[in-house]
């Protein structure tokens, strides 16, 4: 017997929502259809996030209860209407991935059980110059939202004294993004030297609250500002996007005003398009302007310490640190000794 769907208009496209009625966030019983229709509601800022971007998609065709399929390759067979857009892994392999120019693509991948969606730090039209640097902040176990919050007023103070206007988010768990527009004149490496240079100096300004340390023993109970989340294929949750959890909270948009007092538990599935109908998209200026970041790659030629370690699936990169743990490198240099 045929699985029931039902069909959505959604501009130009009609899409087939297949099992509508499927639980897929047990928490609050909402449903496959209230999946995709979240996200026609709330198209216009979808859209804006993902527009043109190489996009990577994480799929519970079964529910958040079932495990992820992490997608960075678009299936052979889609509709002709969806795009793709060919991007470079650090591995030098390539893909077709997904181009999302358009409301109905969302909504197609969303029927495919996609809940939350990951967009690169590139446009269709230049994969290799990034038009965003994305500031990652993530408070390290033992520590919640509110040190986050600091942190992030903390990183638009910085922005500020440079000129630059970022645009904040909640994570959609517990921390917090900023997006900046930035003019795609420089490729990865010197954006990711540019996020290395912002998070330390942040880091300088409250380093009982900040760190920027890749390895996890030596955060303690800080906040963490992710500097490769600017790295090639490393990309954040796009504005909008619920997130894999049995509540489904969602990647919320907010002003700065708002940040103050913001409670991110607030944002999730069924509040989301309320807001959004009432205030439009917060983030609809958000490419009104691209940023220079040459002051920040100042800093970063001007500091000594150099660069910081890359994620461990990257191949060695010029100028990279050891990339160990640090306890590691420490029994290893400790048994040559005694050797």
């Amino acid at each position: 017997m045929a699985s029931p769907y039902i069909e959505l208009q959604v501009g130009e496209r009609t899409v087939k929502v297949t099992n509508p009625d499927k639980v897929y966030f047990p928490a609050i019983g909402a449903t496959k259809r209230e999946l995709v229709e979240y996200y026609v509601s709330v198209g216009d800022g979808a859209l804006r996030a993902l527009k043109d971007r190489p996009t990577n998609l994480k799929r519970h065709p079964d529910g958040v209860q079932t495990e992820a399929i992490y997608q960075k390759r678009m299936p052979p067979k889609h509709p002709d209407w969806l795009q793709t857009v060919t991007v470079t892994f650090p591995s030098r392999r390539k893909a077709d991935s997904l181009r999302v120019t358009e409301v109905a693509a969302i909504a197609y991948c969303a029927n495919l059980g996609t809940i939350d969606f990951h967009p690169w730090q590139v446009r269709a039209s230049d994969v290799e110059h990034p038009d965003e640097l994305r500031i990652d902040i993530d408070p390290q176990p033992g520590i919640g939202f509110d040190a986050a919050r600091q942190a992030a007023f903390l990183a638009r103070e910085v922005l500020g004294e440079l000129g630059i206007t970022g645009f904040v988010k909640t994570s959609g768990n517990r921390g917090v993004h900023i997006a900046v527009r930035i003019e795609p004149r420089w490729d990865f490496i010197q954006v990711r030297h540019a996020g290395i240079a912002l998070a330390r100096e942040v880091e300088s300004r409250a380093p009982d609250l900040v760190t920027t340390a890749w390895w996890k023993e030596e955060r303690g109970e800080r906040v963490f500002i992710d500097y490769n989340q600017n790295a090639r294929d490393r990309t954040v949750v796009s504005a909008y996007s619920i997130r894999a959890q049995p509540h489904a909270p969602v990647s919320t948009p907010i002003t700065w005003d708002e940040l103050a007092d913001v409670d991110p538990s607030d944002f999730d599935i069924r509040t989301v398009p309320a807001r959004f109908a009432k205030l439009g998209d917060v983030h609809a200026a958000i490419d009104d302007r691209a940023f220079s970041i040459e002051a920040l790659l100042d800093w970063y030629d001007k500091d000594d310490r150099g660069d910081l370690p890359y994620p461990p699936n990257y191949p060695k990169m010029p100028g990279e640190p050891m990339r160990v743990q640090p306890s590691k490198a420490r029994a290893v240099t400790g048994e040559n000794k005694s050797s």
